[in-house]
C-alpha cells in the first residue's frame, strides 16, 4: 500500500491584517505549527510523504524568516519527504523565492518546479506548477506523459475546475477555472490532488481538493484537515480519509430570531465547549425580529462570553426591532420627550426604505436609550 498526505494552501506568512496584533500572532503561529502537525499525521497514518499542492506561501516575496522557519520545520521532520509545488500565490514568477528555497532546502524537501515526473518509490508524481498568478490555461494537460509500467500515477495541480459551482454548496462562490474535472481519467491518474480552494471537496473518487490544513476564514466549513491517501497499486481506487490538522477554529453561527425567543438561552446553545473557546474565532449572524428588551438581552449575552474567545464578533444588521408598547412605556411612561425620541427610533429601525446601516444605528441607539433608563431606575 502506497500512503501519503495530500495538503495545500498553507499560506505561510499570511498577515491577517483585519485582526488585532495578539490575534494575528496566534493565527500566524498556528499556520507555522501545522507543518509539525502534518508530519505527525503522516507518521500516525504510516506515511512518509507529504505533498503540498501549491500556495505553501501566501506571497511571492515572503519575509526571509517565513521561508527559513518553514524549511527548518521540514528539516526537523527528517523522516518525512516533503514535495512542494508552486501555486498561484507563490507561482514560478517568484523566481527569487524558489531560488532561495532551492539553495536552502534540506535533503528531505523536493521541489516540483517543472511538469517533469518525480519518482517516489512505487509512485510517480506528475506536477502542474503554476507558471503565473493566472496561467490562463489548463496546466494539467502534461500529466498524460508516460511513466514506467506499473507505477502509481499521482497528479498534483492548483486552480479551479470547469464549472466549479456544480460541486454544490461546498463550492459556493468558488472560481470557474481551467482544469478539466475528468483530468484523472484523461491522463490515466490513480489520484489527482488539487489545491487553491480552502475547503475540502471530493470531485470524484480519485480527484480531491484537500483544503487548507489550518483554517483562515469563516468561508469554508470543511477546512482544518488534510487528506490521507492510500493506493494499493496502479489502477486501484484510492482510499481517501480526512484527518484533522487545524489548531484555530473559525466558527460562524446564524440565529433566527422571533419576538418570543429566549435570547440568552439561544446564545448559550450555540456556544462551543469552554475548553475550546480560547482557540476559536466566532462570528454570530442574527436575523429576524426582536423587541428592545430582547435585543438588549442578546447583546449583553454576547458581550459576557466574548472574553472567552480568541475573538467573538456579531452582525445584527438584519435584526428588525418589533414594536412593543411595553418597551416604550418602560423608557418613558409619561409620554414625554424620551417617549417621543424612542418612538422615532423605533420608526427608523423598522423603515424598509432606510439603508441597513441606518436601521442598525437607530436600533443601537434605541437599545442604548433603554439601557440608560434601566440603569437610572436601578
Amino acid at each position: 500500500m502506497f500512503r501519503f498526505i495530500h495538503t495545500s494552501d498553507l499560506h505561510l506568512g499570511k498577515p491577517f491584517g483585519r485582526h488585532g496584533e495578539d490575534v494575528r500572532g496566534r493565527l500566524r503561529q498556528a499556520r507555522h505549527g501545522v507543518l509539525a502537525r502534518l508530519a505527525q499525521a503522516a507518521r500516525a497514518d504510516g506515511a512518509t510523504i507529504v505533498v503540498l499542492a501549491g500556495d505553501t506561501f501566501d506571497q511571492e516575496t515572503p519575509a526571509p524568516t517565513v521561508t527559513r522557519h518553514a524549511l527548518n520545520a521540514m528539516q526537523q521532520a527528517a523522516d518525512i519527504t516533503w514535495v512542494l509545488m508552486p501555486g498561484n500565490h507563490d507561482s514560478l514568477t517568484a523566481s527569487e523565492l524558489w531560488q532561495t528555497i532551492q539553495r536552502d532546502r534540506p535533503d528531505n524537501v523536493i521541489l516540483a518546479l517543472t511538469p517533469e515526473a518525480i519518482a517516489l518509490g512505487r509512485a510517480h508524481v506528475l506536477p502542474a506548477p503554476c507558471t503565473a498568478r493566472n496561467p490562463g490555461r489548463d496546466l494539467t494537460v502534461d500529466m498524460a506523459q508516460a511513466t514506467p509500467e506499473g507505477s502509481i500515477r499521482i497528479g498534483l495541480g492548483h486552480g479551479g475546475i470547469h464549472d466549479f459551482a456544480s460541486l454544490g454548496s461546498v463550492a459556493a462562490d468558488g472560481p470557474n477555472g481551467t482544469i478539466a474535472p475528468d483530468r484523472a481519467i484523461r491522463a490515466g491518474l490513480d489520484y489527482l490532488g488539487l489545491g487553491d480552494w480552502h475547503g475540502q471537496i471530493r470531485v470524484s473518487a480519485n480527484t480531491w481538493y484537500s483544503g487548507t490544513p489550518e483554517p483562515d476564514s469563516f468561508k469554508h466549513p470543511h477546512s482544518g484537515t488534510a487528506l490521507s491517501v492510500a493506493i494499493a497499486g496502479a489502477g486501484a481506487t484510492p482510499a481517501v480519509t480526512p484527518i484533522p490538522t487545524g489548531e484555530i477554529a473559525w466558527q460562524r453561527e446564524t440565529l433566527e430570531l422571533t419576538p418570543q425567543e429566549d435570547c440568552g438561552a439561544l446564545v448559550a446553545d450555540l456556544l462551543p465547549e469552554l475548553s475550546s473557546r480560547r482557540d476559536t474565532l466566532m462570528h454570530v449572524v442574527a436575523q429576524g425580529r426582536l423587541g428592545v428588551r430582547q435585543m438588549q438581552v442578546l447583546t449583553q449575552a454576547l458581550a459576557r462570553v466574548a472574553p472567552d474567545f480568541l475573538t467573538l464578533t456579531h452582525d445584527l444588521v438584519d435584526v428588525r426591532l418589533a414594536h412593543d408598547v411595553a418597551d416604550l412605556e418602560a423608557i418613558d411612561p409619561s409620554g414625554g420627550a424620551l417617549r417621543h425620541a424612542a418612538q422615532s427610533l423605533v420608526t427608523s429601525a423598522q423603515d424598509a426604505d432606510m439603508s441597513a446601516a441606518d436601521r442598525a444605528i437607530a436600533a443601537t441607539a434605541l437599545s442604548q436609550l433603554y439601557s440608560f433608563v434601566a440603569e437610572q431606575d436601578a
